[in-house]
């Protein structure tokens, strides 16, 4: 297992105004799955090419376990990266395809071919070996990409978007397979993905990115919890914004004095709490009477907007709970003290929004 640390690793693209990626800082254990989150154009492939030896960095350090790899050639980093698309040998058959890191590595036969089939039964796809890539499914095809990359026994495995291509069903699947892979094999492994439930599901930590700076790097919980700002918490979904003032265990503002939790930051900020933690009905503490300007049926869900002192409010419930619920109907909704998070205000004009 490896530790990997990317201090302040930089690229600029000559041309361009900025940076690509701009001095990402991270710390990744030893064994540990850790994403790498953002939308598309972010830095996060840019980052995982750096670590991998594709691109090189204008700035910055890339270690495993403590000693610098940039000097070292992609081949002998003991870094194998898996590509959003396959890039399989379409001539050669399954198990060739598997094998052939290992027989550029002149191992000897009778090794190719017992590890080609140790780790075919890894993912699945005992039985596949002689067939070629044509005649398998996307998602087999896969399975065959990162068995290639598993079969060298990698010190990091790097996968760029791994499950991007694949129908819902089996990305389902993959993330199973992957995260399973993973932990019995004890790889230190970074994934790229755009996805935030992937990155949820799948990841220790994750790594958020956005216009080429790391935001907030932190197990998946606090992305939902404490995020480090309204760029984080509006990427995962945070709807509720609202400017005021903490201070004393209360937040005042439009919507009257509400009970924070413990340890709630002092000053000027902003209130935060996810729709999903939005509860309909009064309440001891933090009750309020709002107006329900919108009632949108999600399936699972339904989606209230809400309009509390002119302070537009979004709650996320059950279906039974908005039963009987009508557009232009007053009704009671309460913000648990535990789900409220305040912010530093940033200027964002959108925050009330």
């Amino acid at each position: 297992m490896t530790e990997v640390r990317l201090t302040s690793l930089t690229k600029t693209y000559p041309g361009e105004a900025g940076a690509a990626l701009d001095a990402l800082t991270l710390d990744i254990p030893s064994g540990s799955l850790t994403a790498l989150l953002g939308p598309s154009g972010c830095g996060k492939t840019t980052a995982m090419k750096m670590i991998a030896g594709l691109l090189s960095p204008s700035a910055g350090d890339v270690t495993f376990d403590g000693r610098s790899v940039l000097n070292d050639p992609p081949e002998a980093r003991g870094a194998v990266m898996v590509f959003q698309n396959h890039l399989l040998f379409p001539h050669l058959s399954v198990a060739d395809n598997v094998g052939f890191g290992l027989r550029m590595r002149r191992r000897p036969k009778a090794e190719v071919r017992d590890r080609v089939a140790e780790i075919l039964g890894r993912v699945r796809l005992p039985d596949l070996g002689p067939r070629m890539p044509s005649e398998l499914s996307g998602g087999q095809q896969q399975r065959v990409a990162l068995a290639r990359a598993l079969v060298l026994r990698p010190k990091v495995l790097l996968l760029d978007e791994p499950l991007s291509n694949l129908d819902a069903h089996l990305r389902l699947e993959m993330r199973d397979l992957i995260r399973g892979l993973q932990q019995e094999m004890g790889i230190t492994t970074l994934f790229v993905t755009h996805d935030q439930e992937e990155a949820v599901v799948l990841a220790d930590r994750v790594a958020l990115i956005l216009n080429g700076k790391l935001c907030q790097y932190d197990v998946a919980e606090a992305f939902y919890k404490r995020p480090a700002s309204v760029d984080v918490a509006r990427f995962f979904g945070g709807q509720n914004f609202v400017p005021g003032r903490s201070g004393d265990g209360l937040f005042q503002s439009a919507l009257g004095p509400l009970q924070l939790p413990q340890g709630a930051a002092r000053g000027a900020g902003l209130l935060t709490v996810r729709p999903e933690a939005v509860r309909l009905g009064p309440a001891p503490v933090n009750s309020l009477t709002a107006t329900v300007t919108a009632r949108i049926f999600l399936g699972t869900q339904t989606r209230l907007k809400l309009s509390v002192n002119d302070i537009p409010l979004e709650a996320v419930v059950p279906p039974d709970a908005a039963e009987g619920v009508a557009v232009g109907e007053v009704i009671d909704v309460n913000l648990p003290p535990g789900a409220l998070w305040v912010l530093p205000h940033q200027g964002d004009r959108r925050a009330a929004q």
